[in-house]
């Protein structure tokens, strides 16, 4: 039996915030846009970049894609 599970839930609680603001703000890259972006594959911030345009700019907001990529692409955990 498979379980249908959203994948936002690998978020913690803070990272599941303001989807629908901009994470990259030099480009005005919306944090749903990058998570859609990893989801659909792009494993690396390079990957992400090249999808979205995300730290193309000052590269502040790449810690925080580095992120949602190690949680979102992490594997599942037993329970």
């Amino acid at each position: 039996m498979s379980q249908t599970t959203d994948p936002l839930d690998k978020l913690p609680p803070i990272l599941r915030k303001n989807l629908e603001q901009n994470l990259c703000t030099c480009n005005e890259v919306l944090k749903i846009d990058i998570i859609n972006a990893i989801l659909d594959g792009a494993t690396t911030v390079g990957e992400v970049k090249k999808q979205t345009y995300a730290t193309t700019g000052t590269g502040c907001c790449t810690q925080q894609v580095e992120r949602l990529i190690e949680c979102l692409c992490s594997p599942e955990k037993e329970k």
